[in-house]
């Protein structure tokens, strides 16, 4: 799954880390700050909506891209 966040830095990624970290249907995660939509790349078992959560809860936005 791919979403366009609003993650800016390696600062960011160090705070979303334990929100992605912590849901264990999340094989890998990678964020592209070479992107301009900061990619985020999920792998696993889990609903989109779940991963959108996450990131939001920690402070970010997030949105699925087809």
């Amino acid at each position: 799954m791919k979403f366009k966040t609003n993650i800016k830095c390696g600062g960011c990624i160090q705070t979303v880390k334990p929100f992605l970290e912590g849901l264990k249907e999340i094989k890998n995660w990678q964020v592209d700050l070479s992107s301009p939509d900061r990619i985020l790349s999920v792998e696993g078992d889990i609903a989109e909506e779940k991963v959108i959560q996450a990131i939001q809860a920690a402070g970010y936005r997030a949105e699925k891209l087809n």
